[in-house]
C-alpha cells in the first residue's frame, strides 16, 4: 500500500503476535511487543513510547470492563496506581533523556529477567519475591520497570497479588484498572520528553491486536496456560540473549 512505512506491516504482525500471547496469558502484551520491536533495532525510548501509546487504548477498554463487572479492590487499586504513575513517569523521563544505545543492554537484561520469571511461573507455583512488598512499593517498582522495559506491569503485579491470597478475578481486574493510568502517564511523559511522531506504527500495533483478539480468546480456551507461558518465556529470553550478545559486540 503506497504511502505506508516499510515497518507498518511488520508491526501489524508484532501487534498480532503480542495480542495472541496476551489473550492466552492475560498479560505480557507490552513485554512481547517490546521484545519484538527492540530486536528490530529500535531504541528503547521509541519502543516504550510506541507500545504504551497503543496500550492506552487497550488498557482503557480493559479498565472500563473490569470496573463495570466490579472486579476491583479499590483499596489496593489506590495503593498501586499513584506510585505506579510516579514510577512510570520517572522511567519514561529517564528513557527520553538518556542515550538509547547506552540503555539497550539494561533493557535487554530486564526483558531476560522477565522471560526467566515467566519460565519460573510456568514450572512452579512458588511465591514471587515481591509478594510481601507493600502495595505502594510494588506499584512504584512495576511502573518504573514497565516504562523502562516497554512493558511488564501485569507480569510483575498480577502474580504478586495472587500470591498474597487475592482472588484471581480481583488481582487481574485491579491490575488492569491501574495499568490504564500508569500507561497514560507514561505516554504523556514521552510527549514532553521524547521527539516521537510515529503514530502510524501505533495504528499498526493496534490493527494487528484487533485482528488477533478473537484468535487469542480461542488460544486461551484450548492452550494450557503453563504451556503458553513457557513458550513466551522461551521466546522473550531467546530474543533478550541475542540482543545482549549484539549489544556487547
Amino acid at each position: 500500500m503506497e504511502g505506508l512505512s516499510p515497518e507498518f506491516w511488520p508491526l501489524v504482525f508484532v501487534g498480532f503476535a503480542a495480542q495472541l500471547i496476551d489473550g492466552a496469558l492475560g498479560m505480557a502484551y507490552g513485554v512481547s511487543a517490546s521484545a519484538f520491536l527492540t530486536s528490530m533495532g529500535h531504541p528503547p525510548a521509541f519502543v516504550s513510547a510506541t507500545v504504551h501509546a497503543a496500550e492506552v487504548f487497550t488498557t482503557g477498554a480493559s479498565s472500563a470492563s473490569h470496573a463495570w463487572f466490579k472486579n476491583l479492590d479499590r483499596k489496593i487499586f489506590l495503593k498501586l496506581v499513584l506510585p505506579g504513575m510516579a514510577g512510570g513517569a520517572l522511567g519514561a523521563w529517564l528513557l527520553g533523556n538518556l542515550d538509547g544505545d547506552l540503555l539497550k543492554p539494561f533493557v535487554w537484561t530486564y526483558l531476560l529477567l522477565t522471560g526467566i520469571l515467566l519460565l519460573r511461573r510456568a514450572s512452579s507455583s512458588g511465591e514471587p519475591q515481591l509478594a510481601r512488598a507493600p502495595s505502594h512499593a510494588l506499584g512504584g517498582i512495576a511502573g518504573f520497570l514497565d516504562a523502562v522495559g516497554g512493558g511488564g506491569w501485569g507480569t510483575v503485579t498480577t502474580p504478586t497479588l495472587i500470591a498474597r491470597g487475592m482472588p484471581p478475578r480481583y488481582a487481574i481486574g485491579t491490575t488492569n484498572a491501574a495499568e490504564f493510568f500508569v500507561t497514560l502517564t507514561i505516554s504523556i511523559t514521552f510527549l514532553f520528553t521524547f521527539d516521537w511522531q510515529r503514530y502510524d506504527l501505533v495504528i499498526a500495533l493496534l490493527g494487528g491486536g484487533v485482528i488477533a483478539a478473537p484468535l487469542g480468546a480461542w488460544v486461551a480456551k484450548h492452550v494450557p496456560p503453563r504451556a503458553a507461558m513457557l513458550a513466551i518465556g522461551l521466546l522473550v529470553s531467546g530474543l533478550a540473549i541475542n540482543g545482549l550478545i549484539a549489544a556487547f559486540r
